[in-house]
């Protein structure tokens, strides 16, 4: 809900205007209250549309539609006057989300509530039907989420099957990505019930998957896939998907009957519990804020709109009576508040207000002495694994962040955090995340370590709308798809690709090299590949060479790394740089050595390991290499992250310890904006794109040109006396 405007009436026809739930190119929908007390939902007209004669006989039909059909599924008309000026009509108001903002906020449905939300919306629509009416604009946003079942609203562009005065062929109306194809190609005359069935189908995919079966993008190619292509069902649970794919069918004749469609949903939950509770805490939230607003006279406005009114601050004579009677008040009031007049539709708020007030294990608020709502985090990561290096770091780092959150003044909530070991395993990762994604409590996830998890598991996570925030992930694909069918990843380090930036940087600021061997290694797949070929691109010139040399996956005798060496030297180069791993870095620095080769060496930090310099001895010395990570000891920012880090653990804090700790600051920083209780999953989801985070490490922002949150977070590393010296961001240490 939003404050009234400026602009906007104090009250029309009878109705108090409270607040405004929405506003759309043809009119302003407000929160109102009748002169009995009772709330409603009041659409007005704009002007601009009033006064067109084709807009009012459209306008009427509305009024008459929804006044004809009589479902517990299909929200009720209260009032209208489709000739007053403006024109307007009262509905009851409930309380609850559209599906989209339940979808968006708080993840899929669970198949359970999937199935009785198809059953009450196909017993609506059967009645739509019933009443001789076709809806046509079956979508998420026209259906209302309560806690005794969907309401179904907006009828503004139902027709009669037979009725074409208003809706010439050729014209498209409806909502891209939930019409049918005989919408999408503006076949008026074939519009009937079946192009419900197919938009009913395309809802409740939706609502299982969380995705649009026929995809996102502009209307056109949707309109596109609509007509030519099959529905992309992967989201949806089995056992629905038979269902869907005949609501689906492109011939309108083939899909099922809506009674059909009903005995195929049997087994839904029941009225009393058929929303998940993150939905339920939703509902709980609008009610709250329902029965927060403040206390008015009752009162009665003339028909149209008029100026303030008695009672609310405006001087007596506005052009409104008061009433004199029937005012409730105290308790009673608040009664009318949440039963209001029908008591079918808004009984929820009342349902809701109980469950805010006496759900068992409910945290109570702070200013009232209890214990603060407590959020739940989860990290997952390699613990015990080949990465448990990076993994423990990590879980260091978060911990360390959620006792900085928990320890702040004035805080809305506690965060627990729960540890998941995945051992970088893909198999055991989607074991995890099956488990996180199925516990309602948490709110987000921090991991995984590695790329073959991060890819085993980002499909799981985007299904549930859980964000899943990753320190030390760097596939280039992630990133791409966050930017679109991967909205709940957060990758907070640059992508792999952007290693190529400080390696050509230093190569030409600070070595100056005139001949550069790039080594592909072939073992390293595409990451290699990349990295050789973006710094070629990079470092090519008329005045700088670069030759391009590779190792062969298998290649594990010292003869090839020999060769590799005599190829550097008779190439006459003045650096080399090597994209693998650290055993085959530390084999060919051992073989540069063994040729008396002694130019530039570089690497990336896949070879960055404590191996390299076991393996190269002497021969490690002088190689500089390009991370996404920094040591925190040597960065002023992190003082005092360092200094708690060894209170805490004893020992400096290591590689990646302090992106982790900024990863969850970052997740913090989005749950106190949307306050504990708006911190649901979807809402993080969004909201995460929407902060701005300066960290101690980085700065934690999303861009649409970087589909990423950072991309100039890269440093160098020098092996120098056994250890590896942090030089700093590249490019200071390249200048």
């Amino acid at each position: 809900m939003e404050p009234l405007r400026g602009s906007d009436p104090a009250g029309i026809g009878g109705y108090r205007l409270l607040r405004r739930l929405g506003a759309g190119g043809m009119g302003v929908v407000y929160l109102a209250r009748s002169g009995a007390g009772s709330l409603a939902a009041v659409k007005v007209i704009r002007a601009a549309y009033a006064d067109d004669p084709g807009f009012r006989a459209r306008f009427r039909r509305e009024v008459a539609t929804a006044g004809r059909v009589a479902d517990p599924g299909v929200v009720p008309l209260l009032d209208a006057e489709p000739d007053a000026s403006p024109p307007w009509l009262a509905t009851a108001f409930v309380p609850g989300p559209p599906l989209a903002v339940a979808v968006e906020e708080c993840g899929p449905l669970p198949e359970a509530s999937v199935r009785f939300l198809g059953d009450r919306l196909a017993e609506a629509l059967g009645a739509v039907h019933g009443a001789g009416l076709v809806h046509r604009d079956v979508k998420p946003d026209n259906v209302l989420l309560a806690l005794d079942g969907p309401r179904m609203i907006d009828f503004g562009i139902a027709r009669m099957p037979e009725d074409n005065a208003l809706t010439a062929t050729g014209m498209v109306v409806g909502s891209p990505g939930f019409l049918s194809p005989e919408q999408a190609r503006g076949r008026g005359r074939e519009i009937g019930p079946a192009s419900d069935v197919f938009s009913l189908g395309c809802l409740l995919a939706y609502a299982a998957s969380g995705e649009r079966p026929f995809g996102r993008g502009s209307a056109a190619e949707v309109l596109v896939r609509t007509v030519h292509d099959e529905p992309d069902l992967d989201g949806v649970p089995a056992s629905l998907a038979p269902l869907l794919r005949g609501c689906l069918a492109k011939d309108s004749a083939a899909r099922p009957a809506l009674s059909e469609v009903r005995a195929a949903l049997e087994g839904g939950s029941g009225a009393g519990d058929w929303l998940p509770d993150s939905v339920t805490r939703l509902i709980a939230r609008r009610s709250a804020a329902v029965l927060a607003l403040p206390a008015v006279e009752a009162t009665r406005v003339t028909s149209g709109a008029t100026g303030a009114t008695e009672g609310a601050g405006a001087p007596a004579g506005a052009g409104t009576l008061p009433v004199g009677a029937g005012r409730p008040s105290g308790t009673t009031r608040r009664r009318f508040l949440v039963l209001g007049s029908v008591a079918g539709v808004v009984t929820a708020g009342g349902t809701a207000a109980w469950w805010t007030a006496e759900r068992p294990g409910r945290a109570s608020t702070h200013g009232g002495g209890g214990p603060l709502p407590r959020l739940t985090v989860a990290l997952q990561g390699d613990l015990t694994g080949t990465r448990k290096a990076a993994g423990l770091a990590q879980e260091n780092g978060v911990r360390l962040a959620v006792d900085h959150l928990n320890s702040r003044p004035g805080r809305g909530f506690d965060l627990s955090l729960q540890v998941h070991d995945d051992a970088g395993s893909p198999s055991r990762a989607r074991q995890v995340a099956r488990r996180l994604t199925a516990d309602g409590r948490v709110r987000a996830v921090i991991g995984p370590t590695t790329d073959a998890c991060a890819e085993a598991v980002c499909g799981q996570y985007q299904r549930a709308l859980l964000p899943l925030v990753s320190v030390s992930v760097g596939i280039d694909e992630l990133g791409a798809k966050a930017a679109g069918s991967y909205r709940a990843y957060a990758a907070t380090r640059p992508p792999d690709r952007n290693l190529a930036a400080p390696l050509a940087t230093h190569l030409v600021r600070t070595v100056r090299a005139r001949r550069t061997v790039l080594i592909d290694d072939a073992a390293e797949g595409d990451f290699s590949w990349g990295i050789c070929a973006a710094v070629a691109e990079a470092v090519g010139s008329a005045r700088r060479t670069t030759i391009r040399r590779t190792l062969a996956a298998r290649a594990d005798g010292s003869g090839a790394f020999r060769a590799l060496a005599e190829s550097v030297t008779d190439a006459r180069a003045d650096a080399v740089l090597f994209a693998g791993g650290p055993d085959r870095a530390a084999r060919l620095a051992r073989a540069l050595r063994a040729a008396g080769w002694s130019g530039a060496r570089l690497a990336t930090q896949r070879a960055l390991d404590p191996g390299f310099l076991d393996a190269a001895g002497d021969a490690a010395e002088g190689w500089v290499f390009a991370a996404a990570f920094l040591d925190p000891s040597g960065v002023p920012a992190a003082r005092s992250f360092v200094t708690a880090y060894r209170e805490h653990f004893g020992a400096a804090p290591p590689w990646y310890s302090a992106e982790a700790y900024d990863a969850m600051l970052f997740v913090g920083r989005a749950m106190t904006t949307l306050g504990a209780a708006r911190a649901e999953r979807g809402a993080l989801v969004g909201r995460l794109r929407e902060t701005d985070y300066r960290g101690i490490t980085k700065r934690l922002r999303y861009t649409s040109s970087s589909t990423g949150y950072t991309t100039k977070a890269l440093y160098l590393f020098r092996a120098s006396g056994g250890r590896f010296r942090f030089l700093g961001q590249y490019e200071d240490a390249t200048a």
